[in-house]
């Protein structure tokens, strides 16, 4: 994974705190009720995709959500107690593959929505491969080891 700590001046740097707002924003549009989200992301591969950590409003001190962005929709799951990054990308990526026949034939799927409801047909493709790609991000070891 990228260095989740680079020169805040730095591309890579400028990337994350773009990010980071685009997340804050999406949480607020979606009126999620929420603590705060982390100041970097639990991981991420510039430019293409981050994962941030939202604080439980429930359980201070904890993560309650992920919210993934970048090179994809914004999207968010609900955190579990034993839930890493890595855990959270492979559910992201589950859900994203559960939603595309859905999304295929311009709905969304019954239990969560990605993306503008309009778009949802030409989405599809677009989640089918993100979703590749982060069950890629998600098996590889290599990644992981750090």
């Amino acid at each position: 994974m990228d260095n989740l700590h680079p020169d805040p001046d730095s591309p890579q740097g400028l990337w994350l705190a773009e990010r980071r707002r685009q997340v804050i924003e999406y949480l607020d549009r979606v009126r999620l009720v929420r603590g705060d989200v982390g100041d970097i992301p639990a991981c991420s591969v510039h430019p293409y995709v981050s994962l941030w950590p939202v604080e439980s409003v429930r359980m201070p001190g904890y993560i309650g959500w992920w919210v993934i962005c970048g090179d994809c929709p914004t999207h968010y799951i609900t955190a579990t107690a034993d839930q890493s990054a890595r855990t959270a990308l492979a559910v992201i990526a589950s859900q994203w593959r559960e939603a595309v026949p859905y999304l295929a034939r311009g709905e969304q799927h019954p239990e969560f929505s990605i993306g503008d409801p309009a778009l949802a047909i030409t989405l599809a493709p677009l989640i089918e491969e993100r979703a590749a790609a982060l069950i890629v991000l998600a098996e590889d070891e290599d990644l992981w080891a750090q």
